[in-house]
């Protein structure tokens, strides 16, 4: 069961590439008091504003998202095209909002350059991804045992990997599926890397998951997660920072 806490993020940008140094820039959502995790992400990735999209009907948020749609609509040089936007928009709405049901509580859209086809020359292909972060129950018990115990009975994954983290315990694995005809996503094989982060209150983890129908470039997507995992914090770190240096 999914608990229905908010994620803060951190996103950093940079023009060097992945091994340069990169600029941090903080979200808006990493002083949220209520927040439980902070992590960065890498570049290419835009935070989905989930309570911002899906609104109540009726109240002012969904008024406001209303207003910043009204220029799209009436850029549209046709009613088609108009009607179109707005069908697309409400199967996107859809689909967050099955993400927001099964748990999760941050989602990412993820876009990427392929920088070289299976025969190393450029393909010019963009790669789109999805990285969301959910958290679950678990049974008390020590984190390391935690971490294998969601491994084992998500079943279904290969390459399953136990690590130390800077956060503590984790089990990274992946899988390839294909959705469901009523999922609302294109019927094809999608590659899913997961990472599987328990709390230090050793009573619920954190389940970070990328997803991409780039199955091929499964060690680049690989890579990918475990940087963001390295980086989970489950305090803040800006507040912990402060701590260490009175100490």
């Amino acid at each position: 069961m999914g608990l229905p806490l908010p994620a803060a993020d951190t996103s950093y940008h940079h023009q060097t590439g992945i091994m340069g140094n990169p600029t941090v820039i903080l979200h808006d959502s990493f002083k949220d008091p209520q927040a439980e995790i902070w992590f960065i992400e890498p570049p290419g990735f835009t935070a989905l504003p989930l309570d911002a999209l899906l609104p109540e009907p009726g109240s002012p948020a969904a008024e406001q998202l209303r207003a910043v749609a009204a220029p799209f609509l009436e850029s549209a040089p046709n009613e088609m095209l108009r009607q179109r936007f707005i069908a697309n928009f409400a199967s996107a709405q859809q689909l967050l909002g099955a993400l927001v049901q099964s748990g999760i509580v941050h989602c990412s859209m993820g876009l990427h350059h392929d920088d070289a086809d299976e025969a190393g020359a450029d393909s010019g292909q963009p790669m789109m991804s999805w990285f969301t972060i959910s958290w679950l129950e678990a049974a008390v018990a020590p984190r390391g045992v935690t971490a294998a115990r969601a491994a084992m009975s998500a079943g279904g994954r290969s390459h399953v990997e136990y690590v130390e983290l800077p956060c503590g315990p984790a089990t990274l694995t992946e899988s390839t599926v294909v959705p469901k005809a009523d999922s609302g996503f294109p019927q094809q094989r999608v590659l899913q890397v997961h990472a599987y982060l328990p709390h230090p209150d050793c009573m619920r983890l954190a389940v970070l998951t990328l997803s991409t129908s780039a199955v091929a470039r499964r060690e680049e997507y690989r890579a990918m997660l475990r940087q963001i995992a390295e980086s989970v914090c489950f305090e803040n770190p800006l507040e912990s920072g402060r701590a260490d240096e009175k100490q």
